[in-house]
């Protein structure tokens, strides 16, 4: 018959593992919620994106009363900066914004670059889900800002 086992004696390196898991848990976990808040914005921006490019297009069509009374329409629609703004502003004001979305706002160089397109820049914040609290806690937040053109040539 044997004698009592002897006490086990503690290893320094004992108990690093769970350390480790937790470590590798807590990176993995910080990646996942990046990903969720750069797909979150990347999908704002897309939302930007479609939004500009319909106030784009129904701006191409706001051609500039005067100068077709005064000259006709011998070619492209003329638009002035003034058409295209008005056009853009009244777009926006009744599309609703979009999910994702907390405000937007059109921006220079919202216009007419020469005469026959319209040039819309609009600027929006995105809302972030995981990390968006922290960011406006810190004073910032996303801001996506994107430009679409539009031309409307008659035939």
């Amino acid at each position: 018959m044997r004698g009592p086992l002897p006490p086990l004696r503690r290893r320094p390196e004992d108990g690093q593992i769970a350390v480790l898991i937790l470590g590798l848990f807590v990176i993995v976990l910080v990646f996942i919620l990046g990903a969720i808040d750069v797909t979150a914005a990347q999908l704002a921006r897309m939302r930007l994106l479609d939004t500009a490019d319909a106030i784009a297009l129904d701006a191409a069509d706001a051609l500039d009363v005067g100068a077709v009374y005064e000259g006709g329409v011998q070619g492209p629609l003329v638009l002035t900066h003034g058409s295209v703004r008005e056009a853009a502003t009244t777009h926006l004001s009744r599309t609703p914004r979009p999910t994702g979305i907390s405000s937007w706002t059109l921006q220079p160089p919202t216009g007419t670059p020469d005469g026959t397109t319209a040039e819309v820049t609009l600027s929006g914040r995105a809302t972030l889900p995981m990390t968006g609290w922290i960011l406006e806690s810190l004073g910032g937040g996303v801001t996506i800002t994107v430009t679409s053109r539009a031309r409307a040539p008659l035939r």
